[in-house]
């Protein structure tokens, strides 16, 4: 782990944070969504698990963009 003059963390270990932060918004929200569809909204396992996979991608994928800006 490398820091620049002004303390800040560069290199590998800021783009580790970035992944770390990408993968938790994903399970975060696959994770909200299936407990939703489930429990809240009585749907069948399959549909449950489809969705989830779908807005943890969505949520995976507008993490990396705002990581990026």
């Amino acid at each position: 782990m490398k820091r620049d003059r002004a303390g800040n963390v560069t290199g590998s270990a800021e783009a580790m944070r970035h992944w770390r932060y990408i993968a938790l918004h994903a399970v975060t929200a696959a994770t909200f969504i299936f407990l939703l569809q489930r429990y809240a909204l009585s749907a069948s396992l399959d549909s449950s698990l489809l969705w989830a996979l779908t807005f943890g991608g969505c949520a995976a994928g507008l993490a990396y963009m705002q990581s990026n800006r």
